[in-house]
């Protein structure tokens, strides 16, 4: 559908290719044993992801600061958990989750094989909201690196998706017209409607369950990529 069209392909990384989930939750075993927090984890995870995905919706719309967002996230949940625990240690344990994330490697399946299949035929890049010494991080130590020609982060870009502004400086730092490029990632908002705002091609990586919708391209894994690339 897009092979004669397209020449660049931009993924999101976290929940789109980087398999956040998994790692995230092995961040938090780590760091809650090594800090004594009893708390079981499946109990901690059922709680965390979806109020780790509304406070990401108040920082793209710039209700929250970055700091905010990794200390309330975790006084959230542990509040709702009624774990008694003091701010010190959740402010610890924020740090560590920042500073060990990245070191899990995890990626989704047929990550690889996707970006293996897209390689000789397309250039590919990153747009991420995630934090710039982070993201970079993870692409390294998941050793895909390499696949990418551009990363482009929200700090360098001064706003985060689904701003306009993040993916124009997308098609400036890669030289390419939108009608030529594709987005894809899993957040409906950010990755998919924000991008078609600037004339991006679309495919929504549905990770989400989100309903049905007509914002472009749905998919639910990512070998599905071959039917459209």
């Amino acid at each position: 559908m897009y092979r004669e069209l397209v020449t660049d392909v931009f993924f999101d990384l976290d929940h789109t290719l980087w398999d956040f989930e998994k790692n995230s939750a092995l961040t938090f075993q780590k760091i809650f044993e090594e800090h004594n927090v009893t708390v079981e984890l499946e109990d901690f995870l059922r709680e965390y992801v979806p109020i780790n995905l509304a406070f990401w919706k108040l920082y793209r719309e710039n209700k929250i600061q970055k700091e905010a967002l990794r200390y309330l996230r975790l006084r959230k949940v542990f509040d709702s958990l009624k774990y008694p625990i003091e701010d010190l240690l959740i402010t610890l344990l924020a740090d560590a989750y920042i500073e060990h994330l990245s070191s899990y490697d995890h990626l989704l399946p047929y990550s690889r094989e996707i970006l293996n299949y897209l390689k000789p035929t397309y250039r590919m890049h990153i747009i991420t909201n995630g934090f710039e010494e982070i993201q970079a991080k993870k692409l390294r130590n998941s050793n895909i690196h390499g696949y990418f020609e551009q990363v482009i982060n929200s700090e360098m870009a001064g706003v985060k998706k689904p701003d306009p502004r993040i993916f124009q400086l997308a098609l400036e730092r890669t030289g390419v017209l939108p009608n030529r490029a594709l987005m894809i990632g899993d957040n409906l908002e950010a990755d998919i409607i924000g991008a078609r705002a600037v004339g991006f091609h679309t495919i929504h990586l549905n990770v989400h369950k989100d309903p049905l919708h007509k914002h472009g391209e749905i998919i639910d894994d990512l070998r599905e990529i071959k039917l459209y690339l």
